[in-house]
C-alpha cells in the first residue's frame, strides 16, 4: 500500500476529506520521525514499535578485491510487531 492510498482508504472510513486524511498521515509520519530523531522509542499499542538501532563501526572486506575496509558506524530504524499483529499474520 503506498501513502496515496492509505489516504484515500482513511479518508473513506473516517468519511473525511481527502485534504484532511492527508494532514492526519503526515502529522502520524512526522510524529514517528520526530520521536526516533531523539532517539526514543515510538510504541502503538496493538501494533508495535519504532526504534532506532546503532551499528558499530566493523571491519568487513570487498568480495571483489577481498581488500579490508572499515564500515563506518550507522543508525537505522527498526520495527517490532506486536503479538497481536504477528497473530494475524
Amino acid at each position: 500500500m503506498t501513502k496515496i492510498e492509505l489516504v484515500e482508504l482513511m479518508a473513506a472510513k473516517a468519511r473525511i476529506k481527502k485534504a484532511a486524511a492527508e494532514r492526519a498521515v503526515n502529522t502520524f509520519v512526522q510524529a514517528i520521525k520526530d520521536t526516533l530523531s531523539k532517539g526514543d522509542t515510538f510504541t502503538i499499542s496493538g501494533f508495535g514499535t519504532f526504534s532506532v538501532a546503532r551499528r558499530k563501526p566493523r571491519l568487513g572486506r570487498n568480495p571483489k578485491t577481498g581488500e579490508r575496509i572499515q564500515i563506518p558506524a550507522i543508525q537505522s530504524i527498526r520495527f517490532k510487531a506486536s503479538a497481536k499483529v504477528k497473530k494475524r499474520l
